[in-house]
């Protein structure tokens, strides 16, 4: 890379940074509960600003997606479809998880279609909330064989994995939208 590149990076970065830092309350808040809908991971890393970069940013963002409760992590998934379900809705955390099942979408046949509506069943049964797993780049038959993994684990095992996934999906989102500003 240029040093020149890199000074542009360097000032497109910052720009976020500084916007970021920038946006009023209510419209950062907005923002980030499209990231993640627990509004205490939101708030905690509105409070924290101002940010001195990006890095910053993201650290932060994953040191309180770490800390939720589970109650929170709770709230979070409310925001999540089945895996496999187109959301529904025009709002951008709606159009962020089609984005990110899209691959996996394209390239499953009806059978493994099908299995995966009955591993969410199954899953969701067993566990009381939906299957939860950082689909982008993965294809069904991935997320079908981590489901049925999945499915054998304990409560605490699961709620572990489910937090952490959910931290991933808030992380790429939060990139989103720094790209964005």
């Amino acid at each position: 890379m240029t040093e020149l590149a890199s000074e542009s990076t360097s000032a497109a970065a910052m720009t976020a940074v500084q916007a970021f830092n920038a946006l009023p309350a209510e419209r950062l808040q907005e923002q980030l509960l499209a990231c993640l809908a627990a509004p205490s991971w939101g708030a905690g890393l509105a409070a924290g600003r101002p940010f001195a970069d990006r890095a910053a940013i993201v650290a932060a963002a994953d040191a309180a997606a770490r800390a939720l409760t589970w109650d929170e992590v709770l709230q979070g998934l409310s925001a999540h479809p089945r895996i496999g379900e187109r959301a529904a809705g025009e709002s951008r955390e709606a159009a962020w998880s089609r984005a990110e099942q899209s691959a996996a979408a394209q390239s499953a046949d009806d059978r493994t279609k099908q299995a995966l509506i009955e591993a969410n069943r199954e899953y969701e049964e067993r566990f009381g909330h939906v299957f939860l797993i950082f689909a982008s780049g993965r294809g069904q038959a991935e997320i079908l064989a981590a489901a049925r993994e999945r499915l054998g684990n304990d409560e605490a095992a699961e709620r572990a994995i489910v937090t952490d996934e959910l931290r991933k999906i808030a992380g790429l989102r939060l990139e989103r939208v720094l790209d964005a500003l």
